[in-house]
């Protein structure tokens, strides 16, 4: 780049500002936040990013320099956005993985669900993973299950949410056989993704060993406690005392819509 082109050293200071203006703006939005999925919290998320990537490419050609911290994001995933400007319907898109990492509690939650419906006609299905996973998708919303994963013996894994604009709505059963094929990237309006992934970049710079021995200590002793709280919940057969509910709802952080894709 020649000199002619470079930006002012004004213009990197600008930038700065801009920086420190959208990290107040974040705070303020994140302490103000109504829910999980609070809009004002992506909103100001995306425009922090949006500022300090505009910084980071200002400190470079300037004064060959980085950043020292990278924002996570999907937005060089996806091409520039050509939908309506004005949409009168969307799509939302959503996925979120799961492993089974405990099978006798799934199980015995389909056993539960299995004797309460009393027109039931297979009342064999809890007994295979897979036919517990039918039974416990059946009964409950995907977003309760979402937030009651580890009570049904679920582990989260990624999550993914598109939101995408038309002109109108489908017609009823139009996309039904295939709901996933026909996904225009550039009807994409926003998407947010949640992933271990960005917990471990963060987590590689952390150098304090003695914090790390207390997490050791207390991820073990939480360990213990599980172990206990799911031998006392399972009798003989599997099944789940009455009155225990697992870990519960609310011990689950997240959704969002999950999380933004930050």
């Amino acid at each position: 780049m020649s000199d002619a082109a470079q930006p002012t050293a004004a213009e990197v200071r600008a930038a700065a500002e801009a920086v420190k203006t959208a990290l107040d703006r974040h705070l303020a939005a994140v302490e103000r936040r109504s829910g999980e999925d609070d809009p004002a919290v992506y909103d100001a998320f995306n425009q922090l990013a949006a500022a300090a990537e505009a910084y980071d490419e200002l400190l470079y050609d300037r004064y060959d320099e980085v950043t020292p911290f990278e924002i996570p994001g999907a937005d060089d995933t996806l091409p520039p956005y050509t939908g309506p400007e004005e949409p009168s319907a969307l799509s939302v898109l959503i996925r979120r993985d799961y492993a089974v990492a405990e099978p006798q509690r799934l199980m015995a939650h389909a056993r539960r669900i299995e004797a309460a419906d009393e027109e039931s006609t297979d009342m064999d299905a809890s007994g295979t993973v897979h036919g517990a996973l039918s039974l416990l998708f059946g009964e409950f919303e995907p977003d309760e299950i979402a937030s009651r994963h580890k009570e049904f013996g679920l582990e989260e894994g990624d999550s993914t949410l598109w939101v995408t604009a038309a002109d109108e709505a489908a017609d009823p059963g139009e996309w039904l056989e295939a709901p996933f094929e026909q996904v225009d990237p550039q009807s994409v309006v926003c998407r947010f993704d949640v992933s271990a992934v960005f917990d471990d970049e963060f987590d590689d710079d952390l150098d304090d060993d003695d914090e790390e021995e207390d997490g050791d200590a207390d991820a073990d002793g939480d360990a213990a406690e599980l172990d206990e709280d799911l031998a006392a919940e399972l009798d003989e057969d599997g099944v789940e005392d009455d009155g225990s509910e697992g870990d519960g709802p609310g011990d689950t952080a997240v959704p969002a819509g999950l999380e933004a894709d930050r």
